[in-house]
């Protein structure tokens, strides 16, 4: 329980002051510049202390009539970006920008529709790596349902057993009823991890064997 001066020389306490900035995400000690005190919540503006930000924030509590005020969330500040490597840049610059717009999304707490984002960010990752290692087969690729893909057209197992389940959960996030209801938002994006994982490693053992063939 932390105790804060608020309005009128009054006190109200609190159970967490956030540690990090909306805006420059950096771990801060915030400084308080003012406040919006009611019975039922309470609202502190804060500073953030970097000389490279000093961005206002709004800290909203909510007062559950016990000793203190409980945190609840701080206004919308920039999202994070996600940066991916050399080599998920050059096979799929669309599933760079389709992936961030759902992680957007899920930062302003639109859980209902980033993962549908995610889903459709994995099949663009997954058409354009194929289409990249079989560009013959490009339209065929291009009008297939993601799922045929996976199973008919990935060669490396790895990929093909974390892909295919990435498309299990990401068609959960677009379905009314859930099969996989054990699993969740976080563990689509866990197996999107392992998918763009094992399409590196895929990429990086290919690209060293093109500039280091076995000598004869």
């Amino acid at each position: 329980m932390i105790k804060i001066k608020v309005g009128n020389n009054k006190q109200a306490c609190v159970n967490e002051i956030p540690n990090d900035c909306p805006y420059c995400h950096k771990s801060i000690d915030p400084i308080i510049i003012g406040d919006n005190l009611s019975d039922e919540y309470l609202e502190i503006i804060y500073r953030c202390p970097s000389l490279d930000c000093k961005k206002a924030f709004i800290g909203s509590y909510y007062h559950d009539y016990g000793e203190y005020f409980n945190f609840s969330h701080c206004n919308i500040g920039d999202p994070t970006e996600t940066t991916f490597s050399e080599e998920i840049q050059s096979i799929s610059p669309s599933f760079i920008k389709i992936f961030n717009e759902a992680s957007f999304a899920e930062q302003h707490n639109l859980t209902e529709i980033c993962g549908v984002g995610y889903r459709k960010a994995l099949e663009f990752l997954i058409k354009d790596y194929l289409i990249k290692n079989n560009p013959k087969k490009e339209d065929n690729i291009k009008k297939k349902f993601l799922g045929s893909c996976i199973k008919e057209d990935i060669i490396d197992a790895k990929i093909k057993k974390v892909a295919e389940r990435a498309a299990w959960l990401g068609n959960d996030e677009t379905h009314y009823v859930r099969i996989w209801a054990g699993q969740d938002l976080a563990d689509l994006k866990k197996l999107i991890d392992l998918t763009l994982h094992w399409i590196e490693m895929e990429e990086l053992t290919s690209s060293f064997e093109t500039k280091m063939p076995k000598k004869k």
